[in-house]
């Protein structure tokens, strides 16, 4: 299964994508569609093409997506949604499954602790996938959205075997 983690952001939207090889996490790729200039549809329509690249480039399966539910104020707070919004887009129309969690799930289940910063995910996604450097907060954001979703994926199928037995 390969599988993208999306972090949305008007500015940056972090992806990162892995593979579940034998119930292992493998690292494929990261990175970040930046869309720092422009008037909001402008910034909107690159959030939406580039993460079309993305998919276009490493056909994953599935996709995770951090949910979004607070922000500094209103202004940032619409603008993060509509970023959202223009990933989701993009993930639908190419028919990705979508699974959302929350950054209290997300860091969770790579950190430990659900109010991790961006550095301890950071770090945990280089120790966890072997990872040469440490990937920039958005793209690290993006690989634990992912591996949140594997580790998931693993409980649901492990409980699956388990009431077939």
């Amino acid at each position: 299964m390969r599988i993208l983690g999306v972090d949305p952001g008007s500015r940056r939207t972090g992806f990162g994508i892995l593979d579940d090889r034998a119930g292992r996490p493998v690292y494929v790729a990261c990175g970040v569609v930046s869309s720092l200039s422009g008037t909001m549809p402008e910034r909107l329509h690159r959030i939406f093409a580039g993460l079309g690249e993305v998919i276009t480039e490493y056909q994953p399966e599935v996709c995770a997506v951090e949910r979004v539910f607070l922000a500094r104020n209103a202004d940032s707070a619409l603008k993060l949604g509509q970023a959202r919004g223009a990933a989701l887009v993009a993930l639908a129309r190419a028919g990705l499954a979508i699974h959302e969690y929350t950054a209290l799930q997300i860091k969770k289940a790579v950190v430990g602790v659900g109010h991790a910063d961006k550095g301890q995910v950071q770090h945990m996604m280089r120790a966890l996938l072997g990872l040469s450097a440490v990937p920039s907060p958005d793209a690290a954001d993006a690989l634990a959205s992912a591996l949140c979703h594997l580790y998931h994926w693993q409980g649901e199928e492990a409980q699956l075997h388990a009431t077939r037995s």
